[in-house]
């Protein structure tokens, strides 16, 4: 049985302190590192990331996106609410309807970059 590969660890106990103290200067504070850890929970379910997708492609409704994702409205308005209340998608009314779109093109930044590490 093979054994399990840790990281490698020093050998010796030895902190060094100017780049302990550099980098402790620069860390973001702890609500915003947690700020963005509730964003990239979001990025944790696959139908989200297919509702971003077919978001960077056009603006739709929801019965748009259930139609096209096999899925249903309920579903997907569910789905919705997460990212619009994460402010990764917005909104806008036309009459009775209701189109959603990409909040800004960060999305799009935040996954193209995902999907260049993914290829990699």
């Amino acid at each position: 049985m093979p054994e399990p590969k840790n990281a490698p660890e020093c050998e010796f106990l030895y902190v060094h302190e100017e780049i302990v103290q550099q980098v402790n200067q620069v860390m973001p504070q702890e609500e915003t590192l947690f700020d963005l850890t509730e964003l990239f929970k979001v990025f944790g379910d696959s139908t989200r990331i297919k509702i971003l997708y077919v978001l960077f492609e056009a603006e739709m409704c929801v019965c748009d996106i259930a139609q096209l994702l096999g899925m249903t409205q309920s579903a997907i308005s569910h789905q919705l609410q997460v990212l619009k209340k994460s402010k990764l998608v917005k909104y806008r009314r036309d009459g009775k309807t209701v189109f959603y779109s990409l909040a800004d093109d960060h999305v799009r930044s935040i996954l193209d970059q995902g999907m260049e590490h993914v290829a990699e």
